[in-house]
């Protein structure tokens, strides 16, 4: 079946609920056994409220279908997930890889936390493709990538990560919340995990923290086994949310790519910004692994103003109708926010004159948003 037909039908059995079309939302702590012999074979699939319900198993169905997946493991929001994935599969002694350009909240859990357990992080440039195997070591136990790269969108090439860290038996997992799943499949590119921030395109609304770890079948179990040791539980009114979200994503994906892309040529002409970083703009350093790997794009993207002063950006900023200031993105609402991309790297540079910029262009008329940017840049030139 094709992406809109799984996100339709995934996880609802209606005949299974006296033919409702969505999944009741069961809240549960205590689950009974009808008699002992059950009790001491804890065969029931439903044992234990933390343990999952049918409400949170028709989402995780669902995603599993999505990603392609063997199965799929829901965390609290997308930070825990990301954690959750790596702290599966490490220990004292292991050495790990992770992209240059990862989600800051992913480095500070690497830097703080993976290496106090006796855990070596070393950091990666985006862009190096095969070259990763010259970085991977006898300890070397994972990569985790994330394509596009947060703040400055860097398109990895991640069959080519891969075939280097495979032939090494080292797992590669991704965070693929970009393309929510709908636009890449990176298990069909030989990813072992593919991690999400549900809270962002699945969930659709701004509503909801939520995460999922899609799983091969070799890593499945000890992700399962580990979330499970650490007591990993989600509320059904938030899963019941993920479930309706996912079931329009597709319309909403669609709109996103289209608006996101009329947009990004609307900036190229736009004297104020020096560059536009989205990959499926040709003048992209990443647009030809984006157009082989990628269906299409999601609508979060950056660009870089040429004015650094705080003073004019704030005139810009301060009184936008339709982009509001938030660290999220993925609901339906238009988001603008300034980055420092320098920050954070360690394994390359970033040396670009100006302001980096993050939108997130939403489901709002896209000529109504773009009067709303160029209203905003007409305030920062004349202050």
């Amino acid at each position: 079946m094709k992406d809109n037909t799984i996100v339709t039908h995934a996880g609802n059995h209606p005949f299974d609920n006296h033919g409702i079309v969505n999944p009741p939302v069961y809240h549960a702590s205590t689950v009974l056994s009808p008699t002992l012999a059950a009790r001491i074979e804890r065969s029931a699939p439903v044992r234990y409220g933390r343990s999952g319900t049918p409400t949170t198993f028709a989402l995780q169905e669902a995603m599993t279908a999505l990603e392609h997946a063997h199965g799929t493991v829901l965390a609290p929001s997308g930070l825990a997930a990301i954690t959750m994935a790596l702290a599966a599969f490490v220990e004292s002694g292991d050495h790990i890889l992770i992209t240059d350009s990862t989600y800051t909240p992913t480095r500070n859990f690497a830097n703080n936390t993976l290496t106090k357990l006796g855990i070596e992080v070393e950091y990666f440039d985006p862009m190096v493709g095969a070259g990763i195997a010259g970085q991977i070591r006898n300890n070397t136990r994972l990569v985790w990538t994330e394509c596009p790269g947060s703040q400055t969108f860097d398109v990895q090439d991640l069959p080519a990560i891969v075939k280097a860290a495979h032939a090494r038996d080292v797992i590669v997992m991704t965070d693929n919340t970009w393309s929510g799943g709908y636009f890449r499949k990176p298990l069909d590119e030989g990813v072992d995990i593919s991690v999400q921030a549900a809270t962002k395109y699945i969930v659709g609304h701004s509503d909801v923290m939520m995460g999922t770890i899609a799983c091969n079948e070799a890593t499945y179990e000890q992700v399962r086994a580990s979330s499970a040791s650490f007591g990993m539980s989600i509320g059904p009114n938030d899963v019941y949310l993920a479930l309706r979200g996912l079931r329009t994503i597709g319309v909403r994906m669609d709109r996103h790519h289209e608006s996101g892309i009329k947009v990004a040529q609307w900036m190229q002409t736009r004297p104020e910004i020096s560059r536009v970083m989205h990959p499926a703009l040709p003048e992209d350093p990443g647009h030809e692994i984006w157009k082989r790997d990628f269906t299409g794009a999601s609508g979060l993207f950056g660009f870089v103003l040429k004015e650094t002063n705080q003073d004019k950006l704030a005139a810009m900023m301060d009184n936008m109708t339709l982009h509001g200031m938030g660290s999220s993105w993925g609901g339906y609402e238009s988001l603008l926010i300034p980055n420092w991309p320098e920050q954070s790297r360690t394994a390359s540079a970033w040396d670009v004159e100006g302001q980096c910029m993050r939108i997130h262009v939403g489901l709002e008329d896209v000529g109504d948003l773009i009067a709303d940017l160029e209203a905003g840049l007409e305030r920062m030139n004349k202050a």
